[in-house]
């Protein structure tokens, strides 16, 4: 789906944010709210987006068709985009049963940070790791104020994010407080100044590159990374794996941390049992806990999954890693 098959074709244009033609003016950030995503301007929006009730968030009619083993997203009201890829043909969709398949064990031993895999609880603060994952806020930096979850990416500009596409189509008054908890910011806040999405994404809404990554101005003078430091881009890496899963409850004012062994639900879309992941929690980083690098971001088939209890991610492989350097390139 999407610029997946094109391994000897990438794309190396600079990729704008898509503006779906049927977002109401009413939104003011501009958020579009997924699975795990917070909708801050309509309570009434379904699914993960709102902070009681699940379905799923406006997205464009023009979605791709699922490959063989793949799933296809569910149906999505809203307005149809054009298309430059090749549209597979369908498969079956398995929504209903989603199917995992087995995952790799990492050479490396995972850190759990002493916690039991698949348990959820709040990530300890002054941690290093946990500094670098924030919430984005629409506005002011306050209690009940964050929409989505973000996490900071090393980068040779140092002002990088990683969040989930369906999280935002615009940075008007949208900031990033990385380490924030019950109220404060710790570190600071950094204006989000610029979104990256590749073309599958912005075209048509393919789930399967439903990543993003933003560009951040200056905060006092420093750079977001040279305050917080930033995680490894981890792309083309096995689909088993142990990972730290964080993410900010709409309704909580401190990020939870879950560690457990991610498998493959589809050609391109990881899947974890962690519980406790409702709305607010899209965008939020799956870092390797052997190797420290991030490779997902809750978001993807079903916008990051219609439980609280079950994420996924968009696999990350060459798409990510091109639309990585055209956001290093424009950042610089």
């Amino acid at each position: 789906m999407g610029q997946h098959r094109r391994k000897r074709s990438r794309r190396h244009r600079l990729l704008a944010p898509s503006l779906f033609a049927g977002l109401s003016a009413v939104v003011v950030a501009a958020v579009v709210t997924g699975a795990h995503g917070l909708n801050l301007s309509d309570a009434t929006v379904a699914g993960k987006a709102a902070r009681s009730v699940r379905a799923a968030a406006p997205m464009p009619t023009a979605s791709p068709s699922a490959t063989a083993g793949e799933p296809a997203p569910p149906a999505q009201a809203s307005a149809s985009t054009p298309s430059d890829s090749p549209t597979p043909s369908a498969a079956p969709n398995p929504a209903d049963s989603p199917a995992a398949t087995p995952t790799v064990t990492p050479s490396a031993t995972p850190d759990t940070h002493g916690a039991a895999l698949g348990t959820t609880a709040a990530a300890p603060a002054d941690d290093k790791e946990a500094a670098t994952v924030g919430a984005l806020f629409s506005g002011s930096v306050g209690a009940g104020n964050h929409f989505c979850t973000a996490s900071v990416l090393h980068s040779a500009t140092g002002n990088l994010l990683l969040t989930a596409a369906h999280c935002i189509t615009s940075t008007d008054g949208v900031v990033f407080a990385p380490g924030y908890r019950d109220g404060s910011a710790p570190y600071g806040t950094w204006q989000v100044t610029a979104v990256h999405t590749a073309s599958g994404w912005s075209q048509k809404g393919d789930v399967d590159e439903d990543f993003a990554i933003l560009e951040t101005a200056p905060s006092n003078g420093r750079k977001v990374e040279d305050v917080v430091g930033g995680n490894r881009l981890g792309a083309g890496e096995p689909f088993g794996a142990t990972v730290h899963l964080y993410g900010y409850p709409a309704d909580a004012e401190t990020p939870s941390l879950c560690t457990n062994t991610t498998a493959q639900q589809s050609a391109y879309e990881r899947v974890i049992q962690c519980p406790s992941y409702p709305a607010g929690t899209s965008g939020g980083p799956w870092i390797d806990a052997a190797t420290g690098d991030v490779v997902g971001a809750i978001g993807g088939y079903q916008q990051g999954g219609d439980s609280d209890d079950t994420s996924y991610s968009a696999y990350f492989d060459h798409t990510i890693a091109d639309l990585y350097a055209q956001a290093e390139s424009a950042a610089s």
